[in-house]
């Protein structure tokens, strides 16, 4: 209550009215799905992270209104400053009793205040940009207790799961065949967009087997690459991505329990693999490669900083220390390919190449009856364009 009205005191009034549509999520995943430019987002998101300040930012919403605090102060998270520097306004702290405020009504943003038809439903704070930079100071401040307390849930979960390194996971058959051949697996994380954007080159010569980590699928997708397997829960991947035809392996929990396998069988896809498995789905991708005999494993998008994991909720970072452990030298970064990867050959090298060829075959033709004959036929031909060219000018 202290930090709520610490905030509270520094904020001020100012900010002109945005009016939209609201629509209402406690999932800022979900909300993101269906937000159109114009709307209100109404989200209900501690320590807006930079994955789904992105996403926010790409829907161009008129504002955006949370439930809860943008920033608690126990990491550094930047998403508040990416919506800001969108030039979107923010609304912070504005209590739980907004998320029950009716999908499509009209609302607007007023100050530190939100109104529908006209009448107050929620106040908080009105996050600027010198507030969210004096939040992200106090949190740095924070940083090393954090540090200590993720390394110590590290080390426990490392004894807990530990068989994770000594004898991997269950490999189930699959149809797909990443023997001897790179993988890339695709996050749909920091920076993805760009890294596969970059990777295109790679892409096109190499013939990567494309693995989606749920919403990853649709990243491939949206760059017109279709999926070779495609792992996860299933909660964040569209039924397209599911359906395109790639090889589903649905993440389960150790016990067996496979809550995304409903959805999967709902789409009328029988073949899906369960696989029970510690660790997050990009942690199984990754094994799943490895164990399949993938010679190289690029990833795209993955999680491997501490305000990555704290950005993502997670305490602890046993289950992707273990993997990167277990996969060793297989594994690189997709920034690292895009830096040392070039294509092989270049657009220019190929214009010469094709000038070159073209050359070849002139003076080829010259040397026979028949080519100057054709030459000479042509030649006749440009006189009778360049006088109707003259004529035309005249």
């Amino acid at each position: 209550m202290t930090t709520r009205r610490r905030h509270r005191s520094r904020t001020g009034q100012s900010g002109s009215p945005v009016s939209g549509t609201v629509r209402v999520d406690p999932r800022t995943k979900d909300l993101t799905k269906r937000l159109q430019a114009g709307d209100i987002a109404v989200i209900d998101h501690d320590d807006l992270d930079q994955v789904s300040a992105h996403a926010l930012v790409a829907c161009a919403p008129a504002a955006v209104v949370n439930a809860a605090m943008s920033t608690t102060g126990s990491y550094p998270n930047r998403g508040p400053e990416i919506v800001l520097s969108a030039g979107i306004p923010l609304l912070d702290m504005v209590g739980p009793a907004v998320m029950e405020i009716p999908e499509g009504a009209v609302g607007t943003v007023s100050g530190d205040e939100l109104r529908v038809d006209g009448q107050v439903v929620a106040r908080g704070v009105r996050l600027t940009e010198a507030l969210v930079a004096s939040q992200l100071q106090d949190a740095r401040a924070n940083l090393s207790s954090q540090i200590e307390a993720f390394s110590v849930n590290t080390m426990e979960y490392v004894r807990a799961e530990r068989q994770l390194l000594l004898d991997g996971i269950f490999v189930p058959t699959l149809r797909t065949d990443l023997q001897g051949r790179y993988a890339l697996v695709v996050v749909r994380g920091y920076h993805y967009k760009e890294d596969l954007h970059t990777l295109r080159p790679f892409i096109r010569e190499a013939r990567p087997v494309l693995i989606g980590v749920d919403g990853g699928a649709d990243a491939l997708l949206e760059q017109g690459l279709r999926p070779h397997l495609i792992v996860g829960d299933m909660d964040s991947v569209s039924d397209a991505a599911l359906t395109s035809g790639a090889e589903l392996v649905v993440h389960a929990y150790r016990d067996g329990r496979a809550p995304g396998l409903e959805r999967v069988e709902a789409l009328g896809i029988t073949d899906a693999v369960v696989l029970p498995a510690p660790g997050t789905s990009e942690d199984v991708a990754m094994l799943l490669a490895d164990d399949k005999g993938a010679e190289l494993i690029v990833a795209v998008g993955t999680h491997a900083t501490l305000v990555e994991f704290l950005d993502k909720g997670r305490q602890g970072m046993a289950s992707t220390f273990l993997t990167r452990l277990r996969v060793g030298s297989k594994l690189v970064d997709a920034k690292g390919v895009s830096l040392l990867y070039r294509s092989r050959i270049s657009t220019l090298s190929l214009v010469w190449l094709v000038l070159a060829g073209l050359l070849a075959l002139g003076v080829a033709l010259a040397a026979t009856p028949g080519g100057r004959a054709l030459f000479g036929v042509l030649a006749v031909r440009w006189d009778d364009v360049w006088a109707w060219v003259e004529g035309v000018f005249r």
